[in-house]
């Protein structure tokens, strides 16, 4: 059985007061399930304080991104090592405002995914069609050209770090969220791809989250989807409250 995900990516919010204070607010609210890997994403001035903040708890460390080098020149950026050794267990790549907003390629990605295996990190590898692209009937053709470029080369052991985000770029922030249909239509034909890409076991095995406008009052359905095995979450993670509800989810018998 796949173990449930439910991350919560933090984006370019909180401060390091406010990222203590949902953490605090988060701990006691998830802290007796046991059913779900639990994971955060703040923004990297945050992610010592948070380390430190769910230390003995449930709750697991994600950066929102890296850049694909173990060190040298290069201003600005953030390697895998170093968010290791801050405590992170998992890196969020390939998320769509990097792709739609920085102009990061699949070959970009899929070099952060070769970097993030080779230290061991777990890797949230996020990809989405837009709506232009769904309206003109485009959606399975972008999946199957982002898995197969994103994921090239990656070995069938590798793969056992590594959890699928499916995120409609057109459901992402606007609060229009896939119906369950589509998001279950959408994740079958991920798993498919997996299987002809590597086996039926790895893709059996593999978590395929789901992503956009996810909130406390469409994740049970969501969750009762058959290929649905978690969530990433934008804007209702950044609520103690909310996060704690999706976290606890109760899928509906479908």
């Amino acid at each position: 059985m796949r173990k449930p995900m439910i991350a919560g990516n933090w984006k370019l919010h909180k401060t390091l007061q406010e990222a203590s204070d949902l953490i605090s607010g988060l701990i006691p609210n998830v802290a007796d399930n046991r059913n779900v890997e639990i994971v955060v994403a703040p923004v990297y001035t945050s992610l010592g304080k948070v380390a430190e903040a769910i230390s003995g708890s449930n709750i697991k460390l994600a950066a929102q991104n890296c850049y694909p080098e173990p060190q040298g020149a290069f201003t600005g950026e953030v390697s895998p090592l170093l968010l290791k050794d801050v405590g992170c267990q998992y890196v969020i790549i390939g998320h769509s405002e990097r792709r739609q907003l920085f102009g990061e390629s699949n070959k970009l990605i899929n070099s952060k995914a070769h970097a993030l295996a080779d230290v061991g990190l777990g890797i949230i590898f996020c990809i989405g069609e837009t709506l232009e692209e769904r309206e003109t009937e485009q959606t399975f053709d972008v999946l199957r050209r982002q898995v197969r470029l994103g994921l090239k080369n990656l070995r069938e052991d590798q793969m056992k770090s590594l959890v699928v985000a499916y995120e409609p770029v057109w459901a992402i922030g606007t609060g229009k969220t896939a119906s369950d249909e589509q998001a279950q239509e959408a994740h079958a034909f991920i798993r498919a791809l997996l299987t002809e890409l590597y086996d039926k076991e790895t893709a059996k095995a593999t978590r395929i989250l789901y992503g956009g406008s996810v909130k406390p009052g469409n994740v049970d359905s969501l969750m009762s989807q058959p290929d649905v095995d978690g969530a990433l979450v934008g804007g209702a993670s950044l609520k103690a409250d909310d996060f704690a509800r999706i976290v606890n989810f109760q899928a509906q018998d479908s």
